[in-house]
């Protein structure tokens, strides 16, 4: 057992205005189960790579410990070798009896290692990864949004193969798996960072009572400086007025009154100017206990979206629908019979693999196809495939659609408003909402988080009436606070939506009915 000791710790990207970290100090064990949370782009990523030694900073950060990263890189010569034969190039003190005791944990069965690892999914790559991850000893080991792309059954797996572990720092946004698998954790709050015992339900909590404790101090606060403003001007004027009596008097009007009255006058004012002096310093001593009380409270703003009415109760349906792939064996799914009503809220679920994002992009082709719009025309079907069965879309359907996929993000805001016809204040504004900074908006989308790419797109959405809302993993490196505020988004507004996302809780609130693949 060690400790990680950050103290001082500052530090920017080369051409960035603003620092990421600024004279941050913590330390941390390397025997927790340790949870890092935090919004998009403040910085988790960052930290990892500031412990793997990627980037020169100011301050220390102390251990004798060695970390492992994952995910590991895959180097394009990787994709058609078998996994077994470079795993000591991921990890050079892997040893492969002790990787397939980990797959074993991980139900994969053994014969992963000995297929072309482009033929892997997402799930089986994930899974041989996070198995050479944990073949090491006493390594403390840094795992980054492990569960991404994968689907409830794998994500399942996880949960309970890391409920095992011990002595890793987990960057995740997913609240199930959080709750589940850590006992620490650590958060990089809005001005500051704090490290809490518990899981993030237990942090919730408390976050929850510290932030109602610290709004109720700063309204007392404000109601004492208000007080003692009034207060204090009311003693000013009587000193003044006080203090313009001394000199000067009509012996007709105060004949009780003679020169030797002047110094009384002038202690009794002096006494009033005191008084004002201790009120004005008591006003800067509440400023000051006030300063601070609310930096790290999340506030979202309450989002907005402005779905259309259709004149049909049915947007969409299939019927016995089958899809399959030119050269596959087997059909990606078939018999597939389901209706999405005005107000549904349907979810895909199933296998990796299973035709999900292929079924969105069916939909999306024929209509295409039907409008003639050419900007939801996708390359759907690579070698080709084949349907059969009914899948009918209403006439006149407006959709928004939100890809899995990011990397088509090119250039800046302005650009991207330009191509797709937004307006640019109002799209940064609602990129605000999302808690993206001003001075992401100078720079290029690649150079953008993962997660604030996915807030590029989800913003682009919420601007777009329509009548159907179609989102593909929408959530993928989304905080934790933005999936709360979209929640509550969709729970106010109801549009009719079809989404595929394997956030648990986020199904469980949001979902009105659930298609099984």
């Amino acid at each position: 057992m060690a400790q990680i000791n950050v103290t001082n710790l500052t530090f920017n990207y080369e051409g960035s205005f603003d620092n990421i970290f600024e004279k941050v100090s913590f330390s941390i064990d390397t025997n927790w189960k340790l949870g890092f949370l935090g919004r998009n782009g403040k910085g988790k990523t960052t930290f990892l790579n500031l412990l793997l030694g990627k980037y020169e900073y100011e301050g220390s950060i102390s251990t004798s410990t060695v970390f492992d990263y994952f995910p590991y890189e895959i180097r394009p010569e990787y994709l058609t070798q078998f996994a077994g034969d470079f795993l000591e190039e991921l990890k050079p003190s892997c040893e492969l009896w002790k990787v397939l005791c980990e797959l074993d944990q991980l139900q994969v069965d053994a014969e992963v290692l000995y297929r072309p690892f482009e033929t892997l999914s997402h799930g089986e790559r994930t899974k041989v990864m996070l198995a050479v991850l944990f073949s090491g000893e006493n390594d403390f080991l840094l795992i980054d949004e492990p569960t991404n792309h994968l689907d409830k059954d794998s994500r399942e797996i996880i949960k309970d193969y890391l409920k095992q572990k011990k002595g890793f720092i987990l960057v995740s946004h997913d609240r199930d798996l959080l709750d589940a698998c850590i006992d620490h954790v650590l958060v990089l709050n809005r001005c500051s960072i704090e490290v809490q015992s518990g899981n993030f339900s237990s942090w919730w909590e408390n976050k929850n009572r510290k932030d109602n404790f610290s709004r109720m101090e700063n309204e007392k606060h404000k109601k004492e400086i208000d007080k003692l403003k009034k207060a204090s001007e009311r003693t000013r004027q009587w000193a003044d007025k006080s203090e313009s009596s001394k000199i000067g008097f009509d012996p007709t009007k105060e004949h009780d009154r003679s020169i030797s009255t002047r110094a009384y006058i002038g202690a009794k004012t002096k006494k009033m100017q005191s008084r004002v002096k201790q009120m004005e310093d008591r006003i800067d001593r509440e400023i000051a206990e006030k300063e601070g009380l609310l930096q790290d409270i999340e506030s979202p703003v309450d989002l907005k979206i402005m779905p259309l009415s259709h004149h049909k109760e049915v947007l969409l349906s299939a019927r016995e629908y089958s899809l399959r792939y030119e050269d596959a064996k087997e059909p990606l799914f078939t018999d597939l019979t389901f209706e999405l009503r005005q107000g549904d809220r349907l979810f895909l679920n199933g296998k990796n693999g299973c035709g999900k994002s292929s079924l969105i992009k069916a939909i999306l082709r024929k209509l295409s196809q039907q409008t003639n719009r050419q900007d939801l025309t996708l390359p759907v079907w690579g070698k080709g495939a084949e349907e059969s069965g009914g899948l009918s879309i209403a006439s006149g359907l407006v959709v928004s659609y939100i890809n899995q996929d990011t990397s088509f993000l090119k250039g800046n805001i302005k650009d991207f408003c330009r191509e797709k016809g937004l307006e640019e204040s109002l799209f940064c504004s609602i990129l605000r909402q999302l808690d993206m900074e001003r001075v992401q908006f100078s720079k290029n989308m690649e150079d953008f988080s993962e997660g604030q790419k996915k807030k590029v797109l989800i913003a682009a959405s919420l601007m777009t009436p329509a009548h159907l809302y179609i989102w593909d993993e929408p959530l993928n490196y989304i905080d934790v606070f933005s999936r709360m505020q979209i929640e509550k988004l969709l729970l106010t507004y109801q549009p009719t939506m079809l989404l595929v996302e394997h956030d648990v809780m986020f199904r469980e609130k949001i979902a009105t009915g659930v298609v099984e693949l």
